[in-house]
């Protein structure tokens, strides 16, 4: 049994988390794993095991999740997909060193995407599953309900005052409060662990983890998915669970008119991290992408 290695990598001053694990097979491509919002290399548990049976798999937290550093957001280290997209496109180059295949989950599916697009020499392919639709993106809002509008600025006016945002903040940093978030990401309701629970929570004990939350609420610019796809130097395959709550499956389909999306597979009966909800269904997807060479343009259902 392959071993996974937990180890830290500096970037720009800070500590960062990432585990790897098994060796590049001779057909086979090295592939790094990106968590969604408040996740981290732990959202990946279920799939490193059966990955590294056909490649070299590495996960990052990215800045300001999990056991990465968490510092106070500024000038040059924002929480953003710009500062994502070139944390990864970093570690692509320092760490793997070699081409790799980035897949990431819902937040961490555009940071996926903006990672390739700052090292195009690197990245072979990108795999979405359940991407963000940045709904709350300034350039979207004007298309969501007039109290859905009004709503999301006030709450990120009203989180802009730090000792509002940590009470809020506290009232969501338990157990309880987090089964009920995952109840309702997740369509498998018995995939919601107390082992995904410790893995959500912990973190959000770590200093500053308060700043972080606030920083990415108030995020309503950069990259939506639509202009990553547009510019995205490498082909896309799209993986979507059919009952998520969080971003429609029937507004995901709409990327399959983007030409970099060779392939969109629809899982049947799962949420919004199927990697985590139905690894059954989606290791083997991940392991013949490892294996094969870009594909032509399909759709399919599983």
């Amino acid at each position: 049994m392959t071993s996974i290695q937990t180890q830290f990598w500096t970037w720009r001053g800070q500590q960062i988390n990432y585990q790897v694990a098994g060796q590049v097979a001779e057909s086979g491509t090295a592939i790094l794993l990106i968590h969604g919002f408040g996740a981290s290399v732990g959202h990946w548990r279920k799939n490193i095991p059966e990955l590294v049976k056909v490649t070299k798999v590495y996960a990052i937290d990215l800045l300001g999740f999990g056991a990465s550093a968490k510092p106070l957001p500024n000038s040059e280290l924002s929480y953003s997909f710009e500062t994502w997209g070139n944390q990864i496109a970093d570690f692509c180059r320092e760490v793997i060193a070699e081409p790799v295949i980035l897949v990431g989950n819902s937040i961490g599916a555009i940071a996926a995407m903006q990672g390739a697009v700052y090292a195009p020499e690197l990245v072979k392919k990108v795999i979405l599953i359940n991407c963000s639709l940045r709904l709350l993106h300034e350039s979207k809002q004007a298309n969501l309900p007039r109290f859905r509008q009004v709503g999301s600025k006030l709450l990120q006016q009203i989180l802009q005052n730090r000792a509002i945002a940590s009470i809020f903040f506290n009232q969501i940093r338990n157990r309880k409060a987090i089964r009920n978030i995952l109840k309702q990401a997740y369509y498998r309701q018995e995939a919601i662990s107390e082992e995904l629970i410790d893995i959500l929570l912990k973190p959000a004990f770590d200093p500053h983890a308060v700043d972080v939350f606030v920083a990415f609420i108030s995020y309503s610019f950069g990259p939506t998915p639509e202009e990553l796809l547009e510019i995205l130097p490498c082909e896309a395959i799209l993986i979507w669970g059919e009952k998520d709550a969080w971003e429609p499956i029937n507004l995901g389909r709409e990327f399959q008119r983007f030409e970099v999306v060779k392939e969109f597979i629809a899982i049947a009966n799962a949420g919004h991290c199927p990697q985590d909800e139905v690894p059954e269904l989606i290791n083997p997807i991940l392991q013949k992408y490892c294996l094969e060479s870009p594909s032509s343009n399909s759709s399919q259902l599983l």
